[in-house]
C-alpha cells in the first residue's frame, strides 16, 4: 500500500492537534497503511527566503536545513495529512512555513504573468487536513486555517478527499472528550488509505 505522511504544525507537545494526527494516522495503519509521523516542532528549519533560486535547481538550495530531510518523505508518501490548530486565524508559523518550503516543487515559464506546474501533480496523491480551535464557530475564530492547507495542497496537486474542522477546544487533551470528532478522524484516515490503494 502507499506510504501516508503525517505532518503535526502544533508546537504543544501532546495537545489536541497531536491527539487528532494521531487519530487519522491509526484509522490509515488499520488497513495495513504504511504511515510515518512527523512533528514540524521538532525540526530546526526557516520560512522560504524568496531566492527563487529552486526555479533552476528545481529543489531548496537557498536554505539548508532540516527540511531537507522531510522533501525525500513528501515525495515518496503518495498520501499526506496536515494537522494544524488555529493561530490567529490561520496555521501556525510552522504550518505556514512548511507549506511555503514545498514551494520548490512548482515549474514555472519566462512569460508574464508567469504560468506554474507542479511536479507532484498527476501522480494521484491525496490529501486530509483538520485543525483545532478553541472558538465555537468557524467563520468568526477558525478564519482560513483548513483552506491554507487545502488550497496549497490542491495547487501542488493532491486532491483533498476531507476536511475536518474541531471547535470550541483549547484546553491540552481536551478532544479526548469528542469522541465523535476522534472517530471522524480515524475514518478519514481509513478512506485516505483506501482511496490510495484503489484508485478510481
Amino acid at each position: 500500500m502507499e506510504k501516508i505522511l503525517g505532518v503535526g504544525g502544533s508546537p504543544r507537545k501532546g495537545g489536541n492537534s497531536d491527539i487528532l494526527l494521531q487519530h487519522i494516522l491509526q484509522g490509515a495503519r488499520g488497513t495495513g497503511a504504511s504511515v510515518e509521523e512527523v512533528q514540524l516542532r521538532d525540526l530546526d528549519y526557516k520560512p522560504c527566503q524568496g531566492c527563487e533560486r529552486c526555479r533552476k535547481d528545481l529543489v531548496c538550495t537557498g536554505v539548508q536545513d532540516e527540511m531537507q530531510t522531510l522533501y525525500p518523505k513528501v515525495i515518496e508518501s503518495k498520501g499526506l495529512v496536515l494537522v494544524s490548530p488555529t493561530h490567529h486565524y490561520n496555521v501556525t508559523a510552522w504550518m505556514k512555513a512548511f507549506i511555503d518550503r514545498l514551494y520548490c516543487f512548482y515549474d514555472w515559464t519566462d512569460d508574464r504573468p508567469r504560468c506554474w506546474s507542479s511536479r507532484l501533480a498527476g501522480q494521484g496523491r491525496k490529501a486530509v487536513v483538520a485543525a483545532v480551535c478553541e472558538q465555537a464557530n468557524r467563520e468568526e475564530g477558525m478564519g482560513f486555517t483548513l483552506e491554507a492547507m487545502s488550497l496549497s495542497l490542491e495547487a501542488l496537486g493532491y486532491e483533498v478527499i476531507g476536511e475536518l474542522p474541531v471547535f470550541g477546544i483549547f484546553d491540552k487533551g481536551k478532544i479526548k472528550e469528542r469522541p465523535e470528532a476522534l472517530k471522524r478522524a480515524e475514518e478519514l484516515g481509513r478512506e485516505l488509505a483506501l482511496q490510495l490503494a484503489n484508485p478510481k
